[in-house]
């Protein structure tokens, strides 16, 4: 299941026992336990058999082994203390090392529970996934995940091999993986070959419902690429586990930042349970959110937004705009509506995501609609591809033209988030044109600033502008979703032309 109705008042209603019968010793613990269950619970149905089951288990190890990859390597050999191991942190912190072996036993408990769960009856409560495969071959490959883990901490710790640039780089080929078509049904079709299923029905949709992926690949991808360059803080696995399956923001984001989950995960103990403003604050949060989602969103969504068929029936320029503004407003209360649910189950639970809309078709610069829409995976693709790319453009040798290190990293940076949706030419064209606008907006800044400073004395033209610019800026973004919206480009380049009269 995903986040449908009843899944949000599940959520809901375990937030306020949560609040009401933890102990505060106990709720960072729970707030594991959780996560782990909620990767099985929501992952949706799938038709290969077990596929329910391994993907989920994969996401787990996957975690595990990236927390395994990217602890501090010790300058120091371990203090040694009465009673317990501590491990000393780059800040100078020290955590329990037994704390790490007993969340790894939780995680692995938690997975062969699940497993068992084959013996159950199909309609039992205890059985979150369709029927498991049988626990041995299960705890053979708990086994061999955990040997091959061992290996590649000690290659890391004792070789120069780039093991954390490996790890990167399988879990973007992942990514292309459950993202590009013809790659993910050849995978589907070799998966069914050995399940002996029937090849002939393979497609992408048999893996690509893996849940969460694409925000899980980002977040491990942080912690990967910050632990190379020195950035990312000591985690324990009860800490890392629970921030990068955090069950919330599991299907649809924000992409919070390890630093500051932490944070709030620490604070938790000191967490009054029923304080009454964070109640009501998060509670008002899901009311806002479940009116956008379902009720805004999904009314526009019927009929009256754009997609391959309501483009089709459209009849003329009027009803092609109508569809393409009606898409705009969905796509918006789609996804805010689900950032709102997620923050405020969050602040049920007593951590506080980031914020991800901030009035984005209010703005009046291409600029400022990307500060302000899904504004965690902006920052992220600034962070760790536009950043980046910018640095190395302008350490060559011979540095490229500035105009050209503009464009190209906002180009990649555009490009970037357009593939993380997807790996078709429609996406990628997405990328472009958002990119192209930035580096256009950026020229035409940068050559009237003084033009524009000087608009502060007269403010007639200067809201005239301004409506102006707002004007522009959102038709420019409106029109981008049509490439966003539809499948094909021959789609979109029709109902470009359809905007125009042109059939």
């Amino acid at each position: 299941m995903t986040l449908d109705l009843t899944t949000i008042l599940i959520l809901c209603a375990a937030a306020a026992l949560y609040a009401l019968l933890s102990p505060p010793r106990l709720r960072g613990w729970l707030l594991l336990v959780g996560s782990v269950i909620a990767v099985y619970a929501l992952q949706p149905r799938l038709r290969i058999p077990f596929s329910d089951f391994i993907l989920p288990t994969a996401t787990i190890l996957l975690t595990v082994v990236c927390w395994w990859l990217t602890r501090p390597v010790q300058d120091k050999p371990e203090e040694h203390s009465v009673g317990a191991t501590r491990r000393v942190a780059p800040t100078g912190t020290t955590y329990p090392f037994s704390e790490d072996l007993i969340a790894l036993g939780i995680i692995l408990a938690l997975v062969m529970s699940v497993a068992l769960t084959r013996y159950v009856e199909a309609d039992s409560l205890l059985r979150i996934t369709s029927r498991p495969p049988q626990p041995l071959p299960v705890l053979v490959g708990l086994g061999l995940v955990g040997g091959l883990t061992l290996i590649l901490g000690l290659l890391r710790r004792s070789t120069r091999l780039p093991v954390l640039g490996g790890m990167i780089l399988l879990i973007v080929t992942l990514f292309v993986v459950l993202k590009a078509e013809p790659v993910g049904t050849a995978v589907s079709r070799v998966w069914r070959e050995n399940m002996g299923r029937d090849t002939s029905l393979a497609t992408i949709a048999d893996i690509a419902g893996w849940l969460g992926f694409s925000y899980i690949a980002f977040r491990l991808i942080h912690t990967l690429r910050d632990r190379q360059s020195g950035k990312l803080p000591a985690l324990t696995l009860r800490e890392y586990v629970t921030y990068v399956l955090f069950f919330p923001a599991l299907t649809a984001g924000p992409i919070d930042r390890a630093e500051r989950f932490q944070k709030d995960f620490r604070a938790l103990p000191e967490m009054i349970g029923l304080a009454a403003p964070r109640i009501i604050e998060g509670s008002t949060r899901i009311a806002v959110g479940l009116f956008k989602k379902f009720v805004i969103a999904d009314s526009l969504a019927v009929g009256l937004s754009l997609n391959a068929t309501t483009a089709q029936q459209a009849d003329s320029p009027a009803g092609l705009w109508l569809l393409v503004y009606g898409y705009a407003l969905r796509l918006f209360f789609d996804f805010s509506g689900y950032s709102d649910i997620a923050i405020g189950i969050g602040i049920l639970f007593g951590i506080r995501l980031p914020e991800n809309f901030d009035r984005p078709y209010l703005k009046n610069d291409l600029a400022s609609f990307w500060q302000s829409w899904h504004m965690t995976l902006s920052t992220w693709a600034r962070f760790y591809v536009f950043t980046p790319l910018t640095r190395v453009l302008l350490s060559r040798p011979v540095k490229p033209p500035m105009p050209v290190i503009i464009l190209l990293t906002q180009l990649a940076t555009m490009v970037t988030i357009g593939l993380w949706h997807g790996v078709t030419l429609n996406f990628l064209i997405w990328g472009v044109w958002h990119g192209v606008g930035l580096f256009a907006h950026k020229q035409w800044s940068d050559r009237t600033r003084k033009w524009y400073m000087g608009l502060k004395d007269k403010p007639g033209q200067k809201r005239a502008w301004t409506l102006f610019a707002w004007f522009i800026t959102f038709h420019y973004v409106a029109l981008g979703w049509v490439w966003f919206a539809l499948p094909e480009v021959g789609d979109s380049l029709r109902v470009f032309g359809g905007l125009i009269g042109i059939r």
